[in-house]
């Protein structure tokens, strides 16, 4: 093995292990930060294939933007920092199964459809220059069809999350109060009695 070899397994044993524990802690902001990790030791492996460009993009992408959003998140919606019993599922064998049985089969594919290949480096592999050309020369149909995709999905969430757009002003209103609702209050009045 070479020196290379060696970097990009340690680097992928970081990753799986810290991946694990992303699902294995209870608390969910130590979770946050072994993602971190998990994501760190993915964008080196990038480095290691000379995909420079791509190793910063899943610095700045996964590291700089989600996991900073699943933060702030947790942060800003009053979830439990700490350790949490909600975590403990029943069904921790079951997702144990599921994974190992998932990785079982991944693995296999691999095996089977790459066996004894390696892989040649050459230089400029990962630049820029090089993925954008093939993003929009080979494969400009499926960005297209993925970026439409992310469109829809992301206008699907702006319709979920808002209230105003989903329930239509007068649809189920009665008479003098909210769709849906109880009466309003009268000024200077008690309400319901």
């Amino acid at each position: 093995m070479s020196g290379q070899e060696i970097v990009f397994t340690l680097l992928g044993v970081v990753a799986v292990g810290a991946a694990i524990l992303v699902v294995t802690t209870r608390q969910l902001v130590h979770a946050a930060l072994w993602l971190v990790v998990s994501f760190g030791a993915l964008a080196g492996g990038y480095l290691v294939l000379t995909a420079e460009f791509v190793a910063w993009v899943q610095v700045l992408i996964y590291v700089g933007a989600v996991v900073v959003l699943l933060l702030f998140g947790v942060m800003l919606t009053r979830a439990p920092i700490g350790e949490s019993a909600d975590l403990d599922s029943e069904n921790r064998w079951a997702a144990l199964a599921v994974a190992a049985a998932t990785a079982a089969v991944l693995v296999t594919v691999m095996v089977m459809g790459f066996g004894d290949a390696r892989m040649e480096l050459r230089a400029g592999g990962g630049s820029a220059e090089e993925l954008g050309g093939a993003v929009f020369r080979t494969w400009v149909l499926p960005f297209e069809v993925l970026s439409v995709l992310l469109l829809a999905s992301l206008v699907g969430a702006i319709v979920l999350s808002r209230a105003d757009i989903r329930a239509r002003p007068g649809a189920d209103a009665k008479p003098g109060g909210k769709p849906g609702g109880k009466p309003d209050a009268k000024p200077g009045g008690k309400g319901d009695a």
